[in-house]
């Protein structure tokens, strides 16, 4: 998902009342009615007006193509989002029609009962065709899919170009140069993080796991088996936790650290280099190191070759209690079409799930480009279980992280502590 999103996306308005989609009969109600009223729920940014902008110009189009319609936009705010979603589920006659999701809720929302298999009328989508391959995957639960990519996310390596160039160094191009790099300049200015890393930065260490091929989890028997602790994700766990020390990130002060704590470091001008997103723009825009700071891919285990990042983003879907399914499905795929994608990237900085209109972004704006390399070199996703969003919410992972840079176990000890209670989780989720 928006991992608190910030995550931050040119054609035709796809689909009018001409071009109805085909229904597949997947809602609890009974029904599909033609006309009366939609609840739609988006999620509250920070700043929304933008957002709001785009999406009366996209609810405007739809009521005129559908006479007898109207339709309601409640923006909610995200850290709320689950308790408001799974409420809804289980109350149909409050919920509303159609939902904007973070992608690593979907197999949750999925068992859940919550989301309408929607798999015929994407299929006939003219435009999903060009869905990015990993946003295609984060709304696809055993072969079947529950929602239209709305927007992604992903990280990058930035770095302090004044730095880079007192310092004489160049842009690292391994992870091997990276981890070097960092602890090169912690060396020479003690005041700095080389590289700046979080112990309970989830998504900032994943890349190191995929770059020396290891893996979260393997699908097995229907289900998943945690990977967590094979060689391959043990040498990514080395190379992270290696970061981890006075010599570039002092483990007393870094093991808490999140993602935005991350970021926040390099913005205020106290790291040389930072794993941050697409969506961290305007905060480091908007810190001391303004001017003075570039963006590169986040280089793999070989020189010139990208470590797979982690696709981040949001949804939309409809709900299977719905009583307008086909309004909804067609509204859906207006709000999540080339044409609003990039108008929201235009309003807001999202990045389109499409890899035509992604394109079209990065001509327009040269600091996409680095994110738009990261996502063609390819990206990852979370195993698609429900169990995923509890191994997320009990911090198996940055509990691992932590009790190795805190020296309280081996990587081997804490990797396999770590896969058992992963494989716990997939065992209870089914």
């Amino acid at each position: 998902m928006k991992l608190s999103v910030r995550l931050v996306a040119l054609a035709a308005l796809v689909a009018t009342a001409a071009c109805a989609p085909q229904t597949s009969g997947d809602t609890s109600s009974g029904k599909d009615e033609k006309s009366g009223t939609l609840r739609v729920w988006l999620f509250q940014e920070v700043n929304n007006k933008p957002k709001e902008q785009v999406v009366d110009s996209v609810v405007a189009e739809f009521e005129k193509a559908h006479k007898g319609t109207e339709v309601t936009v409640e923006y909610i705010p995200v850290e709320t989002r689950a308790q408001r979603i799974k409420a809804a589920f289980n109350d149909p006659k409050s919920a509303p029609d159609l939902i904007e999701y973070g992608n690593t809720d979907t197999a949750g929302y999925v068992k859940d009962g919550g989301l309408a298999d929607i798999t015929e009328e994407f299929g006939a989508w003219d435009e999903a065709k060009d869905t990015d391959p990993t946003a295609r995957q984060s709304v696809t639960v055993g072969g079947k899919v529950y929602g239209a990519p709305y927007f992604v996310g992903v990280r990058a390596l930035y770095y302090r170009t004044d730095v880079f160039k007192e310092l004489d160094l160049k842009v690292p191009r391994t992870q091997a140069e990276l981890i070097s790099t960092a602890k090169k300049i912690r060396a020479e200015k003690p005041e700095l993080y080389g590289l700046a890393v979080g112990g309970a930065y989830t998504y900032g260490a994943m890349p190191f796991i995929w770059a020396h091929g290891g893996e979260l989890a393997e699908a097995e028997s229907g289900s998943y088996a945690s990977a967590i602790d094979s060689p391959a994700a043990r040498k990514g766990i080395e190379a992270y936790t290696s970061l981890f020390g006075d010599d570039n990130c002092p483990a007393a002060k870094c093991a808490g650290m999140g993602g935005n704590d991350t970021v926040t470091a390099f913005a205020s001008g106290k790291a040389a280099m930072a794993i941050g997103g697409d969506f961290s723009h305007a905060a480091v825009e908007a810190g001391k190191v303004k001017g003075k700071y570039a963006v590169v891919p986040l280089p793999g285990v070989k020189a010139g070759s990208i470590a797979p990042a982690f696709a981040g983003g949001n949804n939309l879907g409809v709900l299977k209690s719905t009583s307008h399914r086909t309004l909804a499905v067609d509204l859906m795929k207006r709000l999540a079409s080339k044409k609003t994608q990039g108008e929201l990237f235009e309003a807001m900085g999202f990045l389109p799930t499409f890899s035509d209109v992604r394109e079209q972004a990065a001509a327009k704006e040269p600091f996409v480009k680095p994110f738009v390399q990261t996502l063609e070199a390819g990206t990852k996703f979370v195993p698609a279980s429900p169990a995923w969003g509890q191994i997320d919410s009990s911090l198996v992972l940055p509990t691992m992280f932590q009790e190795i840079v805190s020296g309280k176990k081996s990587v081997a000890e804490a990797s396999g502590d770590a896969a058992k209670k992963m494989d716990a989780a997939f065992g209870s989720a089914g």
